[in-house]
């Protein structure tokens, strides 16, 4: 069983999807914890570090074989954890970072939240590091994109991260460092290659298990 490590309700009926249309069979457990990333938010992602190595270990305790986390803002605190614990532990956007560095050393990351920006700054220079590359980052905060998102609207919220997109230029890439920014990418035709992080973590994290 693979266990996800959410931080909104609005990841599970993606992830849901994903898997029923690449990895039937795949056996999920979705798990809800808002108050990670308020954590996070305001301590920093390691303020959030001790109770998500406590629910990681529990999970692993009931089942559980492996854990994708689809949080950003946390996600390296858990791949932590599970170092620690012994425990396969994924964070969703890094095969996307991964996916990104190939591209080229140009990269654009459009974030809503601002606590996302650094952790997603940092995997992809790890991930540079790992393939022997060097980047250039140019982090973006989405204008009102959190707002929206924390008021339910979606679809706002989405058209946000779209018109963001639309103004990218002289990038080789374009990541949208939170997992729920993946249906702007949807909205409009981009010539700079976009990518989110759901698909790709699902795929990795699948083979985990």
């Amino acid at each position: 069983m693979l266990a996800l490590l959410h931080t909104s309700m609005v990841h599970v009926p993606v992830f849901n999807a994903l898997r029923d249309e690449n990895h039937p069979g795949l056996e999920l457990r979705h798990l809800v914890y808002e108050e990670l990333l308020g954590r996070a938010r305001g301590l920093g992602p390691d303020g959030a570090a001790e109770a998500t190595k406590t629910i990681i270990s529990e999970i692993t305790e009931e089942g559980a074989t492996a854990v994708l986390c689809t949080c950003s803002t946390i996600g390296g605190v858990a791949e932590a954890a599970g170092a620690e614990l012994g425990v396969p532990v994924l964070r969703v956007d890094r095969p996307m970072a991964a996916a990104a560095v190939a591209y080229g050393s140009r990269i654009t990351v459009l974030a809503a939240l601002e606590a996302t920006l650094r952790p997603t700054s940092d995997l992809l220079h790890e991930e540079a590091a790992s393939a022997g590359r060097e980047v250039a980052l140019r982090p973006v905060l989405v204008p009102d994109a959190w707002r929206r998102f924390e008021k339910g609207d979606l679809e706002g919220y989405a058209w946000a991260v779209a018109e963001a997109i639309e103004e990218v230029e002289d990038a080789d890439v374009i990541v949208l460092a939170q997992a729920s920014m993946t249906p702007g990418a949807q909205l409009v035709p981009s010539k700079i290659p976009v990518l989110s992080s759901p698909r790709l973590g699902l795929e990795a994290a699948a083979k985990l298990v």
